[in-house]
């Protein structure tokens, strides 16, 4: 099935979740605005599929995306795919650290979101956000990564009660482990072995949002855990 003429806006679009993502929204006939900071791979993206619109942003500072978001009439669909991951114990987590993983994390979503809320209810759009592990707690030198997790959590939850009357979709997706090159430094700074075949692959990830999305008008999803299936 495809949606000539509907529009969608990825954050983190250069990364391995909102690159495949962004192919799958344009093969799907989205015009898609790519939000990224890797300047070369939004050009690469904007090459490879007609209809998408790269732009440059940095999402370390939200007080100014509100300049840099589209003006736009209607959205259909946003996916926050955009996400850091730094490890530290919360004895070397310095304040610099936590602002900027809740910035880039919490922050930034919050931001994008708000400034497009009018597109949104225009078109009775869906917003996705992309969480960690379904039920992740209390990891070990990973408090502020764990924490923005929890707070975007909030924010979804809080923006789906709100903005039901205005007939948004709001959908948490919680993957456990996709096989990005995040994923494989998250690992290896955690000391473990990446194995691609107990993770899940960004193709597939971008097709469970697809298919959020396409869901019928009288349901949605709202809470979504995804786990790998061991392959091979």
């Amino acid at each position: 099935m495809t949606v000539e003429g509907q529009v969608a806006v990825v954050t983190g679009a250069t990364g391995g979740i909102g690159l495949a993502v962004v192919a799958q929204l344009s093969a799907a006939g989205y015009r898609v605005l790519a939000l990224g900071r890797d300047t070369s791979r939004l050009s690469e993206l904007a090459h490879a599929h007609p209809g998408v619109t790269p732009i440059y942003a940095d999402l370390a500072e939200p007080a100014r995306l509100n300049s840099i978001v589209p003006n736009l009439d209607r959205l259909d669909a946003l996916i926050h795919c955009a996400g850091i991951a730094d490890l530290a114990e919360v004895e070397e987590t310095t304040t610099q650290l936590w602002q900027r993983i809740l910035d880039v994390n919490v922050v930034a979503s919050a931001e994008i979101t708000r400034a497009l809320l009018p597109a949104l209810r225009a078109a009775r759009g869906h917003v996705v956000f992309i969480n960690a592990a379904y039920g992740m707690t209390g990891v070990p030198r990973w408090s502020a990564y764990v924490g923005s997790k929890a707070a975007l959590r909030e924010l979804a939850d809080s923006l789906r009660a709100e903005e039901a009357a205005h007939g948004l979709r709001v959908t948490s997706i919680y993957p456990a482990g996709v096989d990005t090159p995040l994923l494989r430094e998250v690992r290896r700074s955690f000391e473990r072995d990446h194995d691609p075949a107990t993770s899940v692959r960004p193709e597939t990830l971008a097709g469970i949002i697809l298919a959020a999305l396409r869901a019928p008008a009288d349901a949605h999803i709202t809470d979504l855990a995804v786990e790998p299936t061991r392959r091979g």
